[in-house]
This record gives structure tokens, C-alpha cells and sequence, in this order.
């Protein structure tokens, strides 16, 4: 029986796993490597790591970490963090990751989406769309951590990235983020019906019925979230969580 996949994702900072409320108040979470060998016991479908400074200050995610993360992780990874020659990728893939994630460079550069993709894949390559609305109430995308908005409007940016080679992308309301509070529907379905690609949903989940939404009415095939498998109870306590398979396939 189909169902879509059921994502954590995990922000790096300094090396360690940091959360956020609308791409601010970070707060510290725990070790990554630590999370990885929980979700593994949990039997997580995938993960993805985020390193949220790495473009900021031109560098890309730790090959180190990325190491370590392959010798611990019983699923799929992928990861992202200032990614933008095609080396980078080699390296990044050659060290364990499934799937590099590009954001700023996607943006800054979408001819190498091409280059990227039609190296590795288009599987290996993945585009993650951080949108939320400008002072005056226009639609855009962002790069750089949320911190620099582009040209490119969600939608007009999703179908780019599908014709330049993109094989999936993950749409994030940035406004939505660690709110707890549900997806950005509208949001995930206008993409998801503009292209023909996999979309993963990111930004705002906070319980189970919030991703049955979000494959129901947004149409993503992957469900995201970041707060909703660390946090617990009224008071988010810090607990590494994940729904049980049987869960899962009964509300799929």
C-alpha cells in the first residue's frame, strides 16, 4: 500500500541540531548523531540535514559529519548547506548522502540545476523553495537562511527548477515554520498541481492530522517537519519522536 514519506528535518548549526520559529530564535536541541541513531530505532523513512549557516559563510556542509551520519543511519539521507559546484556533489554523495538539497545557488544560478542533474541524476537532486511574503504582501522566494528574497515568485521558480532537471522539490513557508500550527496548504497545492515532479511538504507540522492534510489536499507525496519529531507535550519538551508504522498506514 502507497503512502507518502514521513521526513524529519534536522537543522545544523555550529554541529549541532538547532530549532527555529519563522527562521529566528534558534534554539539548541541536541547532538545530530545522537537523533540519527533514535530515528533509526524509530525506523524513519528518511532524513534530511540542513546546515544553516554553510552559505552564509561560504562553505558547505561538513563531509566530516556527512560521514558520520552514513556509518550510523539505517535509511535514506540527504543534505544541503551552500552547495554550488559540481565537485561539492561528488564528494557529498561519494561520502554517503542519497541526495544533495540546493537553495541559495538554486536561486543565484539555476543553470547549474541543469549541470547538477544531468550529472548525477535528476534523483540525486533536490531544490528546496523557502517562500514566505514580502513587506508588502507579495509572494517570493528566499535564499540565504530567509534573510534575501529573489526575482522568482514560488511558483514561477518551482517550474523552473523542474525544467532545468530538478528531481523533487521541497516548498517551505517560512511563516509557517516552527509554528506548529499546520502546512501552508494553498501553498503546497499550487505547486504541487504546476509540476509534475515530487513535492515534499515543509513548514508548520505539528501533529499527524497536519500531514494527512497536507497528502490529501496539498497532493505532496513527502511530509516534512522538523518541531512536530523533536518537541513533545504543551511545554516542547525536547523528545525525539516519530510515528509507529502501523499508525501511519492506518491514516494513509
Amino acid at each position: 500500500m502507497f503512502r507518502p514519506r514521513i521526513i524529519p528535518v534536522l537543522l545544523l548549526k555550529n554541529q549541532g541540531l538547532v530549532k527555529s520559529i519563522k527562521f529566528k530564535d534558534y534554539r539548541y536541541i541536541g547532538d545530530p548523531i545522537n537523533a540519527v541513531k533514535i530515528f533509526n530505532d524509530l525506523k524513519a523513512d528518511e532524513l534530511v540535514f540542513l546546515d544553516i549557516l554553510a552559505s552564509k559563510e561560504n562553505r558547505t556542509i561538513s563531509l566530516e559529519f556527512i560521514k558520520n551520519v552514513g556509518e550510523e543511519a539505517n535509511m535514506p539521507f540527504a543534505v544541503g548547506g551552500g552547495i554550488k559546484t559540481i565537485e561539492q556533489i561528488r564528494k557529498i554523495i561519494g561520502t554517503g548522502a542519497e541526495k544533495v538539497i540546493i537553495n541559495s545557488y538554486a536561486a543565484q544560478n539555476p543553470d547549474f540545476i541543469r549541470q547538477a542533474s544531468e550529472t548525477y541524476g535528476s534523483s540525486c537532486i533536490v531544490v528546496c523553495i523557502d517562500v514566505k511574503k514580502s513587506f508588502f504582501g507579495k509572494e517570493k522566494t528566499y535564499i540565504l537562511n530567509g534573510s534575501q528574497s529573489t526575482k522568482f515568485s514560488s511558483l514561477e521558480f518551482a517550474q523552473i527548477m523542474e525544467e532545468k532537471g530538478a528531481g523533487e522539490i521541497i516548498i517551505q513557508s517560512i511563516e509557517r515554520d516552527g509554528t506548529m500550527l499546520g502546512y501552508d496548504i494553498n501553498l503546497i497545492r499550487r505547486i504541487s498541481e504546476s509540476v509534475s515532479i515530487p513535492i515534499v511538504a515543509l513548514g508548520g507540522a505539528g501533529e499527524i492530522i497536519h500531514l494527512k492534510k497536507a497528502y490529501q489536499e496539498g497532493f505532496a507525496s513527502g511530509l516534512a517537519a522538523g518541531s512536530m519529531f523533536v518537541y513533545h507535550g504543551s511545554r516542547n519538551a525536547i523528545l525525539i519522536n516519530y510515528p509507529n508504522k502501523k499508525d501511519l498506514n492506518t491514516i494513509f
